[in-house]
């Protein structure tokens, strides 16, 4: 399976890029072909509510930004995970602008399944996250695989690894 993983952490070393590069280690030894993208270190724009993709565009985006370089990989992917740092919440900015960003062209045609990752210093913050990402699910039409999530004394510990590999079996 083609799986793209949107990484949406800001801290290269952080608890959340860390489950992103652990589910891409345990997913490639299952044998799935994976990228990871580190979305935090794009230049991602928000929506412009222009419809000129819907309008003049034929599902382009008027804005040319290093959206350009996920496009090609969500159109085939066949899975997408998004690994997001929970601050406040909901799925972080990082997260937020290439999934809005995806209105141009609706869904991704091959995406049959969405998982999510999620990392937070404080415990009870997830539900915004999981709400958006089942949300995401029913509008795509694609299969909930789940989450992982991690707080502040779980992170980077064997049992989330051990959660992590559980989610990569559902693939």
């Amino acid at each position: 399976m083609n799986i793209l993983i949107l990484q949406g952490s800001p801290r290269a070393n952080g608890n959340t890029a860390w489950m992103a590069e652990e589910f891409k280690n345990a997913a490639e030894a299952a044998g799935h072909q994976v990228t990871l993208v580190n979305v935090a270190k794009k230049k991602i724009a928000g929506c412009l509510a222009c419809e000129y993709c819907h309008t003049k565009g034929n599902g382009t985006c008027i804005q040319k930004d290093d959206m350009q370089e996920l496009y090609p990989l969500m159109a085939e992917a066949e899975a997408l995970v998004l690994a997001a740092p929970i601050y406040y919440f909901t799925l972080c900015a990082q997260i937020q602008a290439p999934i809005q960003r995806m209105y141009c062209v609706n869904a991704p045609a091959k995406v049959k399944k969405i998982a999510l990752l999620m990392s937070s210093y404080s415990p009870n913050v997830y539900d915004g996250a999981i709400a958006e990402v089942r949300d995401i699910c029913n509008y795509w039409q694609v299969e909930n695989l789940g989450f992982v999530s991690a707080k502040i004394d779980e992170q980077k510990t064997d049992a989330i690894l051990s959660k992590i590999q559980e989610l990569v079996n559902k693939f």
